[in-house]
């Protein structure tokens, strides 16, 4: 049994990624602040879901509150806290994501210093670092460039682990996530929002031309490159790319939505939201030499799966 820190613990990863780790054996606390990002109703029922016998939460801001003893006690730390999305990252609400992301990755990786910890330390990073990056596959040397005020933050915060895990011994390693999807995404993601308006006979908000292309990943795949990740005893690279290794347009999956669902799937065009990139598609094979991991489920099952959560939550009146 080991003693895991997850930050962000509430989320539509953390949450999941509890739940994995409990039925593994280990003891699980969560910290999360509860933020309003998006329902906090929907944070508390994911904590709910989760077994009380081995899974402490503890409600703290990374940013500002006193996380010392909480650190110390961890034997593995999971860092999954922040502030999410590449369109609301502009103007004023700049300021928010930069103390989320960057501030609280800082006080974290303090905290663990002063604790004298020694632990993995894995750090969910973002396809956001690499930014309009040509080069197809994209690798992890590839060149970082940014392309929101949101992929900013989260460059930074991987690079503050980086530095911490030089100079301090941690164990760091970054993994840089691929537009992550399934049962209880949060309800501002493209999937979300399409399942859940398709559900309720309504149209489908698209951003753009639709022939933006990204590499889905199934949320169980993420979990457990992140249980990898904790169990490996040695020297991981500093970061990895976890991607599901299916580029598919938006058009592309608006179609397969229409034959997953059997529904008609009304399409509401819209300009394309500033920061958005034109493709993401992952060279994952860094990850499956270190990790000995595979993403092992596909678009369509996944998808599957988050439709029949969807419409059971629908019958439930939770949407």
């Amino acid at each position: 049994m080991t003693r895991v820190l997850i930050t962000g613990a509430a989320g539509f990863i953390g949450s999941t990624l509890a739940a994995r780790l409990l039925d593994e054996g280990h003891d699980v606390t969560g910290l999360d602040s509860l933020s309003p990002s998006y329902s906090t109703a929907i944070k508390r029922a994911n904590l709910a879901a989760l077994p009380p016998e081995r899974f402490h939460f503890l409600q703290r801001d990374l940013a500002s509150d006193d996380i010392d003893a909480t650190v110390a006690d961890a034997e593995a730390i999971v860092h999954l806290a922040g502030r999410p999305g590449v369109r609301m990252s502009w103007g004023a609400d700049f300021e928010g994501y930069l103390r989320d992301n960057v501030l609280g990755t800082q006080r974290l990786l303090e905290a663990a210093v002063r604790a004298g910890s020694t632990a993995r330390f894995v750090h969910a990073s973002s396809s956001s670092v690499y930014g309009q990056h040509l080069g197809i596959p994209t690798v992890e040397t590839a060149p970082l460039h940014p392309h929101s005020p949101y992929g900013t933050t989260k460059l930074s915060a991987e690079q503050l682990v980086g530095a911490y895990a030089a100079n301090f011994g941690l164990r760091g390693v970054a993994l840089r996530l691929f537009t992550v999807y399934g049962p209880g995404q949060r309800p501002d993601m493209a999937f979300q929002k399409f399942l859940t308006a398709i559900a309720a006979g309504e149209p489908v908000a698209v951003y753009g031309s639709g022939d933006q292309i990204r590499d889905f990943t199934y949320v169980d795949d993420v979990v457990d490159a992140i249980s990898r990740a904790l169990e490996h005893d040695g020297v991981l690279p500093p970061v990895l790319n976890i991607a599901g290794g299916t580029s598919t347009s938006v058009n592309e999956v608006l179609a397969l939505l229409g034959e997953i669902t059997g529904l008609p799937v009304a399409i509401e065009r819209h300009p394309a939201a500033l920061g958005d990139v034109d493709r993401t598609d992952a060279d994952s094979s860094l990850a499956r030499a270190a990790l000995d991991w595979a993403p092992r489920v596909g678009l369509r099952e996944g998808i599957e799966r988050q439709w029949t959560r969807v419409m059971a939550r629908r019958t439930a009146g939770a949407y």
